[in-house]
């Protein structure tokens, strides 16, 4: 992943001489960032946190500074996902299944969304659940591995891994801070406190 080898790898000699698109020629196409770099430049822009983890460690670390940060150590967490419950069982998360009792909510995401920064959800991790009826307040753990460019690419790999069965209440969640009321576009949208523990997978 070029963002994240460039922030937090060893400085390569291919970065080193890297060109600065405003010493290239105006008659050149203009250079598209890698998939990560936009996900990230767009997310942030969207008023997401953003938490880039190397191993499991680190994302037990980062999600116990989120947890202690925010005062939820005896809140109750809004959690669908038994596999990810399995996964941090050794926070003692206090889980309900009941919108209106959590404090957060822990979830995954289908795909990580890169030309709009935003993140693609499914009944698989919000059930019949309406964004509006979820907390303000989201934690999501999410992969590399789950960067795709649009959001219609995330809609075929949503088909293609549920063949079987097609996951309902399909959405995004875009909107991580106050919208603007001038703004139509997020006429309606509900806004979300979002942190994202990305895991680096590839």
């Amino acid at each position: 992943m070029s963002l994240f080898r460039k922030i937090f790898g060893p400085k390569s000699k291919d970065s080193q001489e890297h060109v600065k698109s405003d010493e290239r020629s105006k008659y050149m196409p203009e250079v598209e960032l890698p998939v990560d770099e936009r996900f990230t430049i767009n997310f942030k822009a969207n008023g997401g946190k953003f938490l880039y983890c190397e191993n499991q460690d680190e994302v037990n670390q980062y999600f116990s500074h989120i947890i202690k940060e925010n005062n939820w150590e005896n809140k109750q967490v809004l959690l669908f996902d038994d596999r990810l419950a399995e996964k941090f069982n050794s926070f003692e998360l206090k889980t309900t299944k009941k919108s209106s009792e959590g404090d957060f909510f822990f979830s995954t995401c289908e795909y990580l969304i890169a030309n709009d920064g935003s993140l693609l959800i499914s009944s698989n991790q919000i059930a019949e659940k309406k964004l509006k009826d979820l907390p303000a307040n989201f934690v999501i753990f999410a992969t590399t591995s789950q960067f795709v460019e649009t959001i219609s690419e995330g809609l075929h790999g949503i088909k293609d891994k549920n063949k079987s069965r097609i996951p309902s209440n399909i959405t995004t969640i875009k909107h991580f801070k106050a919208s603007d009321e001038n703004d139509f576009l997020s006429y309606g949208s509900s806004s979300k406190n979002l942190y994202l523990l990305l895991l680096e997978d590839l």
